[in-house]
């Protein structure tokens, strides 16, 4: 097949969402696929171009992918460089390429990739597209709405509330420790534990960098999984340990900064729980093809869901890959799954 490798946008997870684009163009190249990485927001060329043998040398017409950095993109410099200027999120040739493809594997992260709207876009297009539909896909980006869906559920989440830039005036708050967090965020970037009233407004700040919406939620002391799952069927949990503080962007990104045990070491019952959220938490969402939910578990074994990815990293490193070779499902096998399982939705 001729697959787009979508990836970069305009989130603060942008240069994740290059590796992982790298990586599934590689896997799906082994697999004799004619696989292009793509930059949804700089494009291919800066004009109008000939585009009817651009898979013929997919390799040289990527995008060619650096290391992660440690810290977040410059989302206004890249907005800034851009040779065109023009305000729309999809770069010159996006669409005509996306078109021209069998299918787009969606490598995109947080932002306007992972929220439903370049789902939407290509729904109107007529274009095919690995993941979620745009409206679970939105749901699921909201942290807030997230957790309401699954309050209502029955899937146990922290309790926490929504607060925006407009009402942040006069806003008071006495439950501590508490997290603060962007409420469509990803890869814990503005992200911050608050232990009492005193660092509330340096979080809160640090979290109104990125969004005009935060929400601020129980801090759930203990340890921390992930359970992807694929077509409602949850994979084998994961635990992430990180070295030092918590599981932000550094320690995800900067090798050696965490200790990922997959299965993970816990009771059989805390597992069977987790699984089992997993599962009630992708249903109640409305997701069809895969999703990775994120846990908490403090120290009498009650476990939290905190939120779900519609379009986890993927890396051969990266958790859901992990979890799926645990099954023995290999990266390459795990891509070309996926796509598989994404092209249902077209039937």
């Amino acid at each position: 097949m001729d697959i787009v490798v979508l990836a970069g946008g305009l989130s603060s997870e942008r240069d994740v969402s290059f590796k992982s684009g790298a990586m599934v163009a590689k896997a799906l190249r082994a697999r004799g696929h004619r696989a292009l990485v793509l930059d949804v927001f700089m494009g291919y060329s800066d004009k109008e171009c000939d585009i009817t043998d651009i898979f013929e040398d997919s390799v040289k017409n990527s995008v060619q992918v650096d290391s992660i950095p440690t810290e977040a993109p410059d989302i206004p410099a890249i907005i800034a460089s851009r040779p065109d200027k023009s305000p729309s999120f999809f770069g010159p040739n996006v669409i005509k390429i996306c078109q021209k493809a069998d299918i787009v594997f969606m490598a995109l992260h947080g932002g306007d990739g992972e929220s439903g709207k370049v789902q939407a876009a290509f729904d109107l297009y007529g274009i095919k597209y690995t993941g979620n539909d745009y409206v679970s896909s939105a749901v699921a980006m909201s942290k807030q709405m997230t957790k309401d869906v699954l309050d209502r559920a029955g899937v146990p989440t922290p309790a926490g509330i929504s607060l925006t830039k407009a009402n942040r005036a006069g806003f008071t708050f006495d439950k501590y420790p508490c997290i603060v967090k962007p409420n469509c965020g990803g890869s814990s970037i503005g992200v911050t534990i608050v232990n009492s009233a005193s660092e509330l407004e340096a979080a809160l700040d640090a979290a109104f960098e990125w969004e005009d919406e935060v929400v601020i939620e129980q801090f759930i002391k203990g340890r921390e999984f992930s359970d992807g799952v694929i077509e409602g069927k949850a994979l084998p949990v994961i635990e992430i340990a990180p070295k030092q503080g918590f599981y932000d962007y550094k320690n995800k990104y900067a090798a050696g900064s965490a200790v990922e045990t997959c299965p993970a070491e816990i009771s059989a019952k805390a597992t069977a729980d987790m699984q089992k959220y997993s599962e009630m938490a992708f249903k109640a969402l409305g997701l069809t093809t895969y999703a990775r939910m994120d846990f908490m578990m403090d120290a009498d074994e009650n476990v939290y869901c905190l939120e779900a990815n519609t379009l986890p990293g993927m890396t051969p490193t990266s958790l859901l890959p992990q979890e799926a070779a645990v099954t023995g499902m290999n990266f390459e096998d795990l891509c070309e799954h996926l796509i598989k399982v994404s092209l249902k939705k077209y039937n």
